[in-house]
C-alpha cells in the first residue's frame, strides 16, 4: 500500500518503494554510492545481498553446468537464459513487429528505441527526457560525475560497462575481443558488435 500510496517516492525518477530502507537502497542507483565492499578484491556494491552471491567467484563456485559446452553459471536464471543460445528459443516477441528476444530486457530495449515515441522519464538536472529509466541512469552520471564501475586490478573507474571492459582488455589482457568480420573492427561487448553488424546489414538494432 505504500507503493500506491507514493509514500516513498523517489524525487529523480519517481519510483515509489515500499519502505524508507528500499527508498534509501533505490537512491544508490542514481547515486553511484556503493558503500558494501569486497574484501577480497575491492568491487563494491550497492546492497550488502550482493555480497555473498558476488564472494562465490572468488571461491570459484559455479553450480549451474551447461550440458552442451563448457560453461557454468553463478545462477540458475543464467544457465537458463544461456541455453537459448543452444536452442535458439527466443520467447519474447515484440508487440509491434515480428522481432523475437530471447531476453525480457532486449525486448523492452528494443520497443523503446525502435517503436515508442513515449519519453516519460525525465532528468532531474537538466529535463531531458528519456524512453527508459535505465537510460536516465546513465545519463546522470553526466550531472553527478558518478563511475560506478571499478577495476578489480588497479585504480581506475570508469562511467560504463563497456569502458570497463574495454579497459580490461586494453590494460590487462583480460577478456575477448569480438571482431566485426567485415571490417574487422574491434569491441569490448558482444551486444555491441552485434549492433554493429546490423549496420552492415541494414537492419535497425
Amino acid at each position: 500500500m505504500n507503493i500506491h500510496s507514493s509514500k516513498y517516492k523517489c524525487s529523480v525518477c519517481g519510483k515509489s518503494c515500499r519502505d524508507r530502507q528500499a527508498l534509501i537502497r533505490h537512491g544508490r542507483s542514481h547515486s553511484g554510492e556503493k558503500p558494501f565492499e569486497c574484501s577480497v578484491c575491492g568491487k563494491r556494491f550497492s546492497q550488502a545481498g550482493y555480497l555473498p552471491r558476488h564472494s562465490k567467484i572468488h571461491r570459484g563456485e559455479k553450480p549451474y553446468k551447461c550440458q552442451v559446452c563448457d560453461m557454468a553459471f553463478l545462477q540458475s536464471w543464467q544457465l537458463t537464459v544461456h541455453m537459448r543460445v543452444h536452442t535458439g528459443d527466443k520467447p519474447y516477441k515484440c508487440s509491434f513487429c515480428d522481432r523475437r528476444f530471447s531476453t525480457s530486457s532486449h525486448l523492452l530495449s528494443h520497443e523503446g528505441r525502435i517503436h515508442s515515441n513515449i519519453t516519460p522519464f525525465s532528468c532531474s538536472y537538466c529535463g531531458k527526457l528519456f524512453a527508459r529509466i535505465d537510460e536516465v541512469k546513465c545519463h546522470l552520471r553526466v550531472h553527478t560525475g558518478s563511475k560506478p564501475f571499478s577495476c578489480r586490478h588497479c585504480s581506475e573507474v570508469l562511467e560504463t560497462l563497456y569502458q570497463l571492459k574495454t579497459h580490461l582488455l586494453k590494460s590487462h589482457n583480460e577478456g575477448t575481443w569480438f571482431t566485426c568480420h567485415i571490417c574487422q573492427k574491434k569491441f569490448g561487448l558482444k551486444g555491441t558488435l552485434k549492433r554493429h553488424m546490423q549496420r552492415h546489414e541494414g537492419v535497425k538494432p
